[in-house]
């Protein structure tokens, strides 16, 4: 399950730097997750760490990109894969 940011974002820029996998970047306006580098931290913590910096509380699950743990940890295999051969 990747995660998203809701509206009710306040760009406070604390999410961007904790996430593992460069997944959180600026959007039209406000921060976004991208659903193919988000491993919900699975592989690096045990929660997500952009949940727990966040002061609004305004990142929640995706329903539309739900993954199970097995999906997630093989995501997270393979963007550190991917990131070792460059």
């Amino acid at each position: 399950m990747a995660l998203r940011i809701t509206d009710e974002c306040i760009n406070c820029d604390v999410c961007e730097p904790q996430c593992p996998n460069e997944a959180i970047s600026m959007g039209p306006d406000y921060y976004i997750i991208d659903p193919f580098r988000c491993t919900e931290c699975v592989g690096h913590y045990g929660e997500p760490q952009c949940q727990v910096v966040c002061p609004v509380e305004c990142i929640e699950i995706d329903p539309d990109c739900q993954e199970d743990q097995p999906t997630l940890l093989a995501k997270y295999q393979s963007l550190t894969k991917a990131e070792a051969n460059h």
